[in-house]
C-alpha cells in the first residue's frame, strides 16, 4: 500500500550513527579503511565503532546482508556497549527496508522488551507497526493482517500521541481503514450479484454505520437503495437516498439512486451508457 510518508524512515539514532562514522574516519582508533567483510571475520579484534560504521557504510550501499552481519557482531562481540543496543535497531530497519518483515518484527519485540525506556522506543513501535502495515493484503483477500496492522498502528497513537510518528500512524490508519471497507464492499457486491440480498444489506449497512470516514460510503448507501427498491422497499429506499444526497450531493453514486427512484424501475432495468458501466466497474 501507498504510505504519505518516505517509506524507509530512520530515527533519530542515524544522526548517532552518521557521527559514529564521522569520528571513526577521522580517527578514533578505528581503521578508517577496514573492509566490511574482514570486520565481520575479525570482528572480535574491531572496537564496536568500527564495527557499527562499517555496517552503515554496507547499509547506506544497499548490501543489507553485509549490514545485518556487521550489527550482529556489535550485539555479539560487544553486548554491553551502548553501540549494541543502536545496532538492535538498526538490523531490525535493515530487515524492514529490504522486505523481511517477519524478521524485522521479531528483532523489534525484542528491542522493545529489553529498552522500554530507550531513546528511540517511539521509533521502535513506528517500525514495527510499519512492518504489519506493509503486509496488508489487497481488498480481496483475508484481511486479518490489515486489523493486525491498525492495532500496531493504534499502539503508536496511544503510546506517543504528541510524535510525528503518531500522526503518520493516523494517516495509515485511514488507509487501512479504507482497505477494510473495500473488503465489505467486494463481499457485498458478491452477494448481491448472487441474489442474497439480506447478506449484501448487511455488508453495505457495516460500511455506512462502521467505516463512516472512507470513500466507500456513497457507493453502499447507493448499493442499499438498489436493493431496497429490489425488495418493494420504497419508502426505505427513499430514505437511504435521501442520506446519499444530503451528505454526497455530488456524487454519481447519488444520480443513480435518484434516477432510479424517479423513474421507479429495477436495478436490473437500466440500460442508460453511464449507469451500466459503472454498475459493471464495481460488480466485476
Amino acid at each position: 500500500m501507498a504510505a504519505p510518508m518516505t517509506r524507509h524512515v530512520l530515527p533519530f539514532l542515524l544522526l548517532v550513527a552518521l557521527a559514529g562514522c564521522s569520528s571513526f574516519r577521522q580517527g578514533t582508533g578505528a581503521d578508517p579503511s577496514l573492509d566490511p567483510a574482514a570486520a565481520v571475520a575479525d570482528a572480535a579484534d574491531q572496537s564496536p565503532e568500527a564495527l557499527y560504521a562499517a555496517g552503515m557504510q554496507e547499509l547506506r550501499a544497499n548490501r543489507y546482508q553485509r549490514a545485518v552481519d556487521l550489527f550482529d557482531a556489535v550485539e555479539r562481540e560487544h553486548p554491553y556497549s551502548t553501540w549494541a543496543t543502536n545496532a538492535k535497531l538498526m538490523a531490525a530497519y535493515t530487515d524492514y527496508t529490504r522486505n523481511r518483515y517477519t524478521e524485522a518484527i521479531g528483532a523489534l519485540d525484542r528491542f522493545i522488551q529489553l529498552h522500554p525506556a530507550h531513546r528511540d522506543i517511539a521509533y521502535a513501535y513506528y517500525l514495527r507497526a510499519l512492518s504489519q502495515y506493509e503486509q496488508i493484503n489487497d481488498a480481496q483477500r483475508d484481511q486479518q493482517q490489515t486489523i493486525t496492522a491498525m492495532n500496531a498502528l493504534q499502539e503508536v497513537v496511544n503510546r506517543f500521541p504528541d510524535t510525528a510518528y503518531a500522526r503518520d500512524a493516523r494517516l495509515k490508519m485511514d488507509l487501512a481503514r479504507d482497505h477494510l471497507a473495500g473488503r465489505e464492499m467486494h463481499v457485498g457486491r458478491y452477494y448481491q450479484r448472487q441474489g442474497l440480498l439480506s447478506a449484501a444489506i448487511g455488508r453495505f449497512r457495516r460500511v455506512v454505520d462502521e467505516y463512516q470516514t472512507t470513500n466507500h460510503v456513497p457507493e453502499a448507501l447507493h448499493r442499499l437503495t438498489e436493493i431496497y427498491i429490489t425488495l418493494g422497499l420504497t419508502d426505505e429506499a427513499r430514505r437511504t437516498a435521501s442520506v446519499l444526497g444530503f451528505n454526497y450531493p455530488g456524487s454519481p453514486w447519488y444520480q443513480d439512486s435518484y434516477a432510479l427512484l424517479v423513474e421507479g424501475a429495477q436495478p436490473a432495468q437500466q440500460d442508460r451508457p453511464g449507469f451500466f458501466r459503472r454498475s459493471v466497474n464495481w460488480l466485476f
